[in-house]
Formats: C-alpha cells, sequence, structure tokens
C-alpha cells in the first residue's frame, strides 16, 4: 500500500505565526520522546546495581556502555530545546531556536535509536545466544532507521521530486 502524499496547502499564516505554531509543535514531539529516553536512561542507570549484573560478558558490557553513553546524549539533545527556549524567551530568536531544536532532534533520535538497539540486544546477550542477540539488536536498529530516518527522508526526496 502506498501512501498519498497531499499538496501543500496555501494559507494566508504570517511567517511569525508560522515560526510559533512549528516551534510548538516541535517542543511538544520533543516532549513525548523526551520522556520515552529518561525512562530508558533511568532503567540503564539501575542495572550495575541489580543482582546477576555481573554475570555480563565483555560484549554485554559494551552494550550497556554504548547503551547508557547514547541515552544519555539522547537526554541531552531532546531536553536541550526546551532549556533553551527558556533561556531564550523574547529574544527575537525564535526562527533559530526552531532550526536548532530540528537538528537536536534528529540528532536525540538517533542516539535513541542506537540506546534501543543496545539496550534490547543487553537483554537478549543475558538471555539467548550470540545470533538471536546479532539478529533482534539489529532488527530494533533497522526498524528505528527505517521509520524515524530513511522512510521520511525518502518521503522528503519524493516531495521534492515533484516540485
Amino acid at each position: 500500500m502506498s501512501e498519498v502524499l497531499e499538496p501543500l496547502e496555501n494559507t494566508d499564516e504570517h511567517p511569525k505565526e508560522r515560526v510559533d505554531r512549528e516551534l510548538g509543535e516541535l517542543l511538544q514531539g520533543l516532549r513525548v520522546a523526551a520522556t520515552g529516553v529518561q525512562v530508558l536512561f533511568a532503567f540503564l542507570l539501575t542495572l550495575p546495581f541489580s543482582a546477576g549484573f555481573e554475570k555480563i560478558d565483555a560484549t554485554g558490557n559494551w552494550l550497556f556502555y554504548t547503551a547508557v553513553v547514547t541515552a544519555a546524549v539522547a537526554s541531552i539533545c531532546l531536553i536541550a530545546p526546551a532549556t533553551q527556549h527558556r533561556i531564550l524567551f523574547r529574544s527575537g530568536l525564535k526562527e533559530l531556536l526552531l532550526h536548532r531544536a530540528n537538528r537536536l532532534g534528529v540528532a536525540g533520535g538517533l542516539a535513541l535509536a542506537v540506546s534501543m538497539a543496545c539496550s534490547t540486544a543487553l537483554v537478549m546477550d543475558a538471555l539467548t545466544g550470540m545470533w538471536p542477540t546479532a539478529l533482534i539488536g539489529a532488527g530494533v536498529a533497522l526498524l528505528s532507521g527505517w521509520l524515524w530516518f530513511i522512510q521520511p527522508l525518502l518521503s522528503l526526496r519524493l516531495v521534492k521530486d515533484d516540485a
């Protein structure tokens, strides 16, 4: 089933109104993502204090280190726009903030995808063998890569090719 691409609407929206709306939409989306990454990050921070964590092998340790660091990076990137919005409030730099927040959101999404893939692989490593761990970890990475990055980039390309 193919997706239907709707033409862009022509509105009488003033550029300032557009920036206000887009920034509000972006910050709301980042709030949702930030909550999820904070739960993952909190879970990862408690793992070393759990019974049995010392049984994790060298692969599991590297998966854990990567998951923790990328969850921290994702948290920082996804929280930064809200913090910057508070600091830059009424500075006239809303459009700058919008572009910066968009880039931070993409970087945070990338870091979150890596953290989720490593976290999932870590759990699989503790429960199964090497091949299921590699397959499931790669599957999570590929699925998030497709849905979060590749599919929207292909959609952008289709829209630009139609223009």
